[in-house]
């Protein structure tokens, strides 16, 4: 017999306080608005992490979900990229059967989040390498050693793969870019801007690109 009893329940007990998004306030360039709230969130000293954002995928047929948190490095005019495998990982999977996806960034300290929504792509092989420059040493190997998502015996194989490509790549100053690795581009259809308010009546400004003329429409939704 199932018990109506929760395993955990969490109350609520927390207020969102600190802002409020006006319509007259934010840019009519989502990206200009996202670049000034992602400026904030950097310059916050309790956003630790202001990168982190969740990426979900949805694998076809099937239409399975699956998420994750991933590092944001760049944005451009097209959209958003994230760096990572994309030969073997589940993600890699999902977007070869289904290009669309979506992120949210989430800064507790600031009491926002900004959802996106969209198509993805891959960058180009420079932009990739040019990143993967950046990288430290280690990352490098990793990058090389790591069969993504993939089913491994234990750790002493995973640190078995890294010896080795350290012995590999011994005195060499500049590790190349694997073939398999490299960045993914999440393009805008919809960008939705959340600021907690009491009561849980949160302000929700959304950015809906038009496809027909590429501008955005601007309105707000209901918490």
């Amino acid at each position: 017999m199932t018990s109506n009893n929760p395993i955990i329940f969490a109350p609520e007990t927390f207020q969102y306080d600190k802002f409020a998004l006006h319509m007259e306030d934010i840019s009519k360039d989502p990206l200009e608005q996202f670049t000034k709230w992602f400026e904030e969130a950097k310059n916050d000293p309790e956003e630790s992490m202001p990168e982190a954002v969740n990426f979900a995928t949805a694998e076809l047929p099937s239409g399975r979900v699956s998420s994750r948190v991933v590092l944001f490095k760049e944005l451009d005019s097209r959209g958003f990229i994230v760096f990572s495998n994309w030969s073997t990982s589940k993600k890699a999977r999902d977007i070869n059967s289904n290009p669309n996806a979506a992120i949210t960034f989430f800064w507790k300290s600031l009491q926002r989040q900004v959802r996106i929504e969209g198509f993805t792509e891959y960058v180009t092989r420079d932009v990739s390498e040019h990143y993967f420059k950046t990288r430290v040493r280690g990352s490098k190997i990793g990058a090389w050693s790591s069969p993504q998502s993939q089913r491994i015996e234990n750790r002493a194989e995973l640190d078995s793969r890294v010896n080795e490509n350290e012995k590999r790549f011994q005195g060499v100053e500049d590790i190349p870019c694997p073939e398999y690795w490299g960045g993914l581009r999440v393009i805008p259809l919809e960008i939705e801007f959340w600021q907690g308010r009491p009561c849980r009546l949160h302000d929700r400004i959304v950015f809906k690109r038009n496809s027909e003329s590429e501008t955005w429409e601007i309105f707000r939704r209901a918490p």
